[in-house]
């Protein structure tokens, strides 16, 4: 079973297969775990963009450059595709544009990395990968997704319209987002503060009892409640 498992990891139709499989699995202790009713429903409500994912080559194809630009463009297209369905929807329901970014585009485009980061921090011993995982995943977000096109217009700009007094250059109207990038630092501040709590109590920013575990994800789900309603109002 392990033999069959590692070459399907290799081989890029293995992937295929990885992704339509759904079995039972081992735990540290090496028994068998059955397959829970959640799992199988994530399974299936997901397994389309499995095989969407599963096109990218694996890992040791050209050295890993294969998978990395093959991850970055499908990554791309999952972030086009709910960013066009989640304008379509706030357009229908005649719901600002700005109102939709903050909400449905960005918690469309966040939950894959908040997965992979839960992922990460089980499977780790420390965690180091889910920090690094959202890092990362913001860097690129804020740097390459936004600062990216803003750097290529204003030099497209600067190349075909000179700079006139009707024309001083090109520029995005900040319109509400000073007032959104102060509660959104106001709020990071308080979750860094509580993380830093919950290592003084608890011993550690994950885990603790179940009531603890529930009740810092209730607090830390009203933090992006209040940025959303503070933002939107």
């Amino acid at each position: 079973m392990k033999k069959i498992e590692d070459e399907n990891e290799l081989s890029w139709k293995g992937q295929f297969i990885n992704a339509c499989m759904l079995h039972p699995t081992k735990n540290e202790d090496g028994d068998i775990q059955d397959v829970e009713p959640m799992d199988a429903f994530i399974h299936f409500a997901c397994i389309g963009w499995k095989l969407i994912f599963a096109l990218v080559p694996p890992p040791h194809y050209c050295g890993g450059w294969a998978c990395f630009f093959g991850a970055l463009s499908m990554i791309g297209i999952c972030t086009f595709v709910v960013g066009d369905f989640a304008n379509l929807f706030g357009c229908s329901l005649q719901i600002k544009t700005t109102v939709t970014a903050i909400s449905f585009v960005a918690l469309g485009t966040s939950l894959p990395d908040t997965f992979a980061s839960m992922t990460a921090a089980v499977q780790d011993k420390y965690a180091d990968p889910a920090i690094g995982n959202v890092l990362g995943s913001n860097a690129v977000n804020v740097f390459l997704g936004l600062g990216l096109p803003w750097l290529m217009a204003t030099y497209f700009d600067a190349s075909t319209y000179p700079a006139t007094k009707e024309h001083p250059g090109y520029y995005v109207p900040a319109g509400a987002l000073g007032f959104s990038v102060v509660i959104f630092s106001t709020l990071a501040v308080t979750c860094i503060g509580f993380l830093i709590a919950r290592r003084y109590v608890v011993g550690g920013e994950l885990g603790g009892t179940k009531l603890g575990r529930n009740g810092s994800c209730a607090f830390l789900v009203c933090l992006w409640v209040v940025y959303i309603v503070m933002s939107t109002l």
